[in-house]
Formats: structure tokens, C-alpha cells, sequence
């Protein structure tokens, strides 16, 4: 008679490879090695694992020594991972890299195949002791380039899903493995290049024209602008010099704005061209990006795609008013704006402003005006082409004292020129009355000779 008992089997002992469902092997028939005995605790810990390792460890062994490279074998998808695919060869492990699964792009090999799934691969690569494997999944099947139509040539239409962005551009899926690069710059007719992500996005189905196309080197490139005509070949129709237009401020540099008359034609207004009346020192005192902006066509340069453009020229130029007004000599009030080393920015009538050297901000009781004064000042220097008023309020004062010493010189110089006359008539009349009194004496003097 046997009794029965009851031994501990782990989940571990169950099998070589990993056991997702344990309820499978309940009421199941087996062999069992005895692996550990603990008489204190009366405890048996059985494994079926250890029966059947020596058995696999000998197929695996046969089939290390068959490997060759090339060579298609079948197997069980063991274990899936983010980068790839263990597939078990029958007691011997071979890794699908994710790359390796698909002639196209995946995210995740599991759109590809299923735990437990019986596959064919291919033996890739494998280390001197063979203990890595490396198998591949598409290379069962043609390259996708290899059954490209051999119609398709360069400027044909084609349709594909975006699969990748960059900064730099696009990769577009023509057909599972077949893919085009759509460089930024053949997104649009713009010279001035955004980010890929501005055009297109993951997954969506976009039309282009072949630009480019490599079958031995499986290269295509790909353009969008091609399918919408040009808008440079009618710019002297549609922005004839002098006509005006709306824009949109696009970016700035230095020395101007970028203005964007429509999708792939702008132009530069140079920061001089801006204003009649402000003195910009950058372009984002004047405007933001994003703003509209009227402007002006100045120039075209068709052959090098470059208009220049202008926003003060939309109104006549108030220099030409200025020039009556900011007469030199004329006195107007203004007020301080801003001081610096050199002087002042004074704001003028009518939105002008001029600038007051320091020495000639001195007030009349001492000190120099401050900023948000406001004073009497007099041009002293005007230019319509450099658009400059120099203007001065310590000439003012400076005048007024000039005025009273003159005034006070002149009224010395007149008191002096009285005084001198008065003497010198006097001296007239003496000299008069003398000769007379001679005269008289040589008469007489005269007649008693005579007698």
C-alpha cells in the first residue's frame, strides 16, 4: 500500500520557460523529481523543471552546433519587450530587435506578434559561443524598394502618412517600408524656415511631388510647396512698386522688420522706414510679432525673391511741414524725455522730437533741466534729410543777458557821447570869444600907430 501525500511544487519548477497561467496545470498528470526533503518540517519540495533541463540542455547543444547565419527556423515568442522580441528556438533564445521586426516604422513590437505565437525567423547574427542569437522577422519577406513601381519617376504625385517629424523636416510613408523626406524648406514658399511640426503631423496623410528618387540607395525626397504655383512668378503684377498691402509682422533683426505679404512672399521694412517722426533704436519699440502692418512696396528684386518695403511712406512726409515750422531762431515749449551724457530727447509740438545738447539744458537760475520738464527751447540746427532738430534753452536766457549788457552799453556810450559834446562846444565858445577879444586889441592896437 502507498500513501498519498502531498509535496510543494513552486512555480518556478513548473517549467524552463515563464508561467503566466497556473490554473492550466491543475488535475494535470506529471513526473516529479524530488529536489529538497525537510524532515523537521515534514516538507517535500518537488520540481518538473529539473527532469526535463538535462533533456533540453542536450537539444540546445544539438541546435547550437547546427546554427548558421541565413539559416529560417521556426519558434515560440518567449518574452516581449519595448526594444524587441525573445523567441525560444526550442530550449535556445534569439532576440528580434524591434527594428528587425517590420520593414516599416513601429512603436511597440507587439503590434506585430503575440506571446505564445509560433513563428519563422532568421539567423542574423550570432557571438562565438553562440549564446546570442540575433534573428530578424522581415528579412522573410522582400524589401518593400524592391517592389516599387518601376513607373514611378521624379515629379510625380504621390500619397503617404507622416510616420516621423524633426526640426528639419518630415519622413512620409509611401507604402509599408518606402518612405520620402519632405525637407522643411519644400514645405512652403517662405524663405524664412519654421519647424516641421508647423506643417504637418504624425499620422496624417499629406500629397507631394517626387524631387528626388535613389533606388539603389532606397532614398526618395519629397516636396509640398511644388503642388501650389509659385507666388514670385507674378509678384510685379500683384506688388507693383508703390502699391500698398497688408502684412503680418513675422520676425525682426537689427535693422528692420520682416513683413509676410502672403504664405511665401515677404519683405523688409528697414527700420528707417518705419516712422517719419520717432527715432527707433530697434524694431520691437515699434511693432510685436504677429501684428498687421500696412506697408508700402519701395523695391522688387524678383531674381533674388526680395522686396523692400515701407510703413512711413503710407503718409506724406511731415519733414516737409517741419521745415516751416522748426524755423531756425523759433522758440517752442517742449518737455524732457529722457537725459543721457550728451544731452536730451526733447519732445516737440506736433510728435517731433529734437535733441538739446547738455550745455544747453542750463536754466536760467542755475542747475540743468531734469526729465519730464517742460521749458521754452530754441532751434538752433535743423535737417530735413537727417531729420535732426537741435534745439537749446540756455540759449534763451543767455540772450536776454546779452540783450542787457548791450542795452546797458549802449546808454553808457550815449551818456559818453552827450558828455562829449557838451565839452566840446563848450570849448568852441571859448575859443570864439578869445580870437574876438584878439581882434579887437589888434585894431586899436592899429589906430594909435596911425596917430
Amino acid at each position: 500500500m502507498y500513501s498519498v501525500s502531498k509535496h510543494f511544487l513552486p512555480g518556478s519548477q513548473i517549467d524552463v520557460k515563464p508561467i503566466r497561467d497556473y490554473d492550466v496545470f491543475v488535475g494535470k498528470t506529471m513526473e516529479f523529481k524530488v529536489v529538497k526533503i525537510n524532515n523537521e518540517y515534514k516538507n517535500v519540495v518537488v520540481s518538473h523543471k529539473a527532469l526535463i533541463e538535462a533533456e533540453i540542455e542536450n537539444q540546445k547543444r544539438d541546435i547550437i552546433s547546427k546554427l548558421e547565419k541565413g539559416q529560417v527556423l521556426e519558434g515560440t515568442v518567449k518574452n516581449i519587450t519595448s526594444y524587441g522580441v525573445f523567441v525560444d528556438l526550442g530550449g535556445v533564445d534569439g532576440l528580434i530587435h524591434i527594428t528587425d521586426l517590420s520593414w516599416g516604422r513601429i512603436n511597440h513590437p507587439e503590434e506585430i506578434v503575440k506571446l505564445d505565437q509560433q513563428i519563422q525567423v532568421v539567423i542574423l547574427e550570432f557571438d562565438d559561443d553562440k549564446k546570442r542569437i540575433a534573428l530578424g522577422l522581415k528579412q522573410l519577406t522582400p524589401h518593400p524598394w524592391e517592389a516599387l513601381s518601376t513607373e514611378m519617376k521624379i515629379g510625380d504625385k504621390v500619397k503617404g502618412k507622416v510616420v516621423v517629424i524633426n526640426d528639419y523636416g518630415a519622413f512620409i510613408e509611401i507604402t509599408t517600408g518606402v518612405e520620402g523626406l519632405i525637407h522643411v524648406s519644400e514645405m512652403s514658399w517662405s524663405q524664412h524656415l519654421r519647424s516641421a511640426q508647423e506643417f504637418v503631423k504624425i499620422g496624417q496623410e499629406v500629397e507631394a511631388i517626387v524631387l528626388t528618387l535613389d533606388r539603389e540607395e532606397r532614398k526618395m525626397s519629397l516636396g509640398m510647396k511644388q503642388l501650389t504655383p509659385d507666388p514670385w512668378n507674378m509678384i510685379m503684377e500683384k506688388y507693383a512698386k508703390g502699391s500698398k498691402h497688408a502684412g503680418t509682422v513675422r520676425n525682426f533683426t537689427n535693422f528692420g522688420v520682416f513683413v509676410e505679404l502672403e504664405e511665401g512672399v515677404d519683405g523688409l521694412v528697414h527700420i528707417s522706414d518705419l516712422s517719419w517722426s520717432k527715432k527707433i533704436k530697434h524694431p520691437s519699440e515699434f511693432c510685436k510679432v504677429g501684428e498687421k502692418m500696412d506697408v508700402a512696396v519701395l523695391e522688387i528684386d524678383g531674381e533674388n525673391r526680395r522686396l523692400s518695403l515701407g510703413h512711413k511712406q503710407l503718409e506724406e512726409n511731415p519733414w516737409d511741414v517741419f521745415e516751416t515750422v522748426f524755423t531756425i531762431d523759433s522758440i517752442h515749449q517742449g518737455t524732457v524725455m529722457n537725459v543721457n551724457d550728451k544731452g536730451a530727447i526733447i519732445g516737440l509740438p506736433y510728435g517731433v522730437e529734437g535733441f538739446c545738447p547738455a550745455r544747453h539744458l542750463a536754466k536760467a537760475e542755475g542747475g540743468s533741466l531734469k526729465a519730464e520738464e517742460k521749458a521754452d527751447f530754441k532751434v538752433i540746427e535743423f535737417s530735413k534729410d537727417a531729420k535732426r532738430i537741435v534745439v537749446s534753452h540756455a540759449r534763451l536766457h543767455e540772450e536776454i543777458k546779452d540783450e542787457v549788457r548791450k542795452t546797458d552799453k549802449s546808454n553808457k556810450k550815449a551818456d559818453a557821447d552827450a558828455t562829449s559834446k557838451a565839452v566840446k562846444k563848450m570849448k568852441d565858445n571859448t575859443e570864439k570869444t578869445t580870437l574876438g577879444d584878439i581882434s579887437a586889441l589888434s585894431d586899436l592896437k592899429n589906430k594909435l600907430d596911425n596917430q
